[in-house]
């Protein structure tokens, strides 16, 4: 199989919030809106954007028992200097932080926020990996 285009749709409870929070805090810009679904999308050129959707978590084309808003569910977003991240959205825009930053063995300095609708957003800088850990990555 090609894939033309792969990207997460979220069921959010309120479309228009996320969708808001995401423009607002990670440059996210509409390309389709309606009340019940908005596509986002963020990059600096076509080779290097990104896309996330949001869809209303009732509505009738997803099926009746998985109409909920999502749940276990992280976004990765990498960056290139965590610490500076940290300081515009937890400690600047008062973010709802749900881990502080920390690094970790496996190769990353990253903290953990959450959206209006309680989706996770794992900020990420990749750092060296532990001794121990580097064996776990192919090709270093």
């Amino acid at each position: 199989m090609k894939l033309n285009s792969f990207y997460p749709v979220v069921m959010a409870k309120v479309v228009a919030e996320s969708a808001e929070f995401y423009q607002r805090h990670f440059g996210f810009e509409v390309v389709y809106e309606s009340d019940w679904y908005v596509s986002l999308r963020t990059g600096e050129d076509q080779q290097r954007s990104y896309e996330l959707a949001l869809l209303d978590a009732g509505h009738p084309t997803i099926p009746a028992t998985y109409r909920k808003r999502a749940e276990g569910l992280i976004l990765n977003m990498e960056v290139d200097n965590v610490d500076k991240e940290y300081k515009r959205l937890v400690l600047d825009a008062k973010l709802t932080l749900e881990q502080d930053i920390r690094d970790e063995d496996f190769g990353q300095r990253h903290f953990i926020l959450s959206d209006p609708g309680g989706v996770l957003i794992d900020v990420i800088e990749m750092i060296p990996p532990s001794e121990e850990e580097k064996s776990n990555y192919l090709g270093i």
